[in-house]
C-alpha cells in the first residue's frame, strides 16, 4: 500500500498527520486498517490485530506505482482504499506508549507525498468496533487509474516492475495473506483468473 512519488500528487504531508492527531485520543491505544500490503508487510510494533469490516469503502487495484511496483515509464498499480462498498481487512493495535513514534513510522512509509486522504474509520470486529485510522485515496488524486481495460491490466500485470517487485508479485502476496485469514476477494479473484487464462501465473508468491 506504500505510496509512491508523483509531481503532480505531491502535499506536504505535516500538516495532514497534524490534522490527524487532532482526531487521535493519546490516552488510547492506536488501530490501524489494513486492507493490502499492511497485512502481510504491516512494519509498525503491534500487540493485536482483528479481522475488521469497513462500511464506505471497498478495496481496488487503482492506484498507480511509479516506484515501488513499476516505473515512471511502465507504471505498476498497488491497492488503494476507494469510496463505496465495503472492505474485509485487519486492524491492528498500537499500545499508546508506542503510538506516536510508529504513527511516525508509519506517516513515513505511506505518505511521504501525502497521496492518501488520512480517515479514521469505524472498523467492526468480532470483539467490538474500533475507532482506526485507513489511508483512503480519493478519485480525485492524480495517482487514481480510472477504469482500466482487461488488455491495459494485463500488460501491467505482464510488464511492471518496481523497486519491490512486480504489481503480479504484490497481487499475488495480497491473495495468499487475505486467503490465509478466510478473506476473499471477488474482484482479486476475477483478476488473477483472467491472468492465469493469458498464461501470467508462472510463479508462486510466496508465503504471507
Amino acid at each position: 500500500m506504500s505510496s509512491d512519488f508523483d509531481a503532480l500528487a505531491v502535499r506536504d504531508p505535516r500538516p495532514l498527520l497534524d490534522q490527524t492527531l487532532r482526531g487521535w485520543n493519546p490516552d488510547e491505544d492506536l488501530w490501524v486498517f489494513g486492507y493490502a500490503s499492511l497485512i502481510w508487510r504491516p512494519e509498525i510494533a503491534h500487540v493485536e490485530q482483528r479481522l475488521a469490516d469497513v462500511r464506505g469503502y471497498h478495496r481496488a487495484l487503482r492506484m498507480w506505482s511509479r516506484v515501488n511496483r513499476g516505473t515512471p515509464a511502465c507504471p505498476g498499480l498497488v491497492f488503494a482504499l476507494m469510496p463505496g462498498g465495503a472492505c474485509r481487512g485487519m486492524v491492528l493495535r498500537v499500545p499508546r506508549e508506542r503510538a506516536l513514534a510508529e504513527l511516525v513510522k508509519l506517516w513515513d512509509r505511506e505518505m511521504p507525498t501525502g497521496v492518501y486522504d488520512p480517515r479514521w474509520l469505524p472498523c467492526r470486529t468480532a470483539q467490538g468496533t474500533v475507532r482506526a485510522l485507513a489511508f483512503t485515496l480519493s478519485r480525485r488524486s492524480p495517482n487514481y487509474t480510472g477504469e482500466l481495460s482487461e488488455a491495459q491490466l494485463l500488460a501491467i500485470l505482464r510488464e511492471a516492475r518496481g523497486r519491490y517487485g512486480t504489481t503480479l508479485d504484490y497481487v499475488l502476496r495480497t491473495d495468499a495473506c487475505l486467503r490465509e485469514h478466510g478473506i476473499r476477494d471477488r474482484a482479486i479473484g476475477a483478476l488473477l483468473a483472467l491472468a492465469r487464462a493469458h498464461g501470467l501465473l508462472d510463479q508462486d508468491a510466496g508465503p504471507c
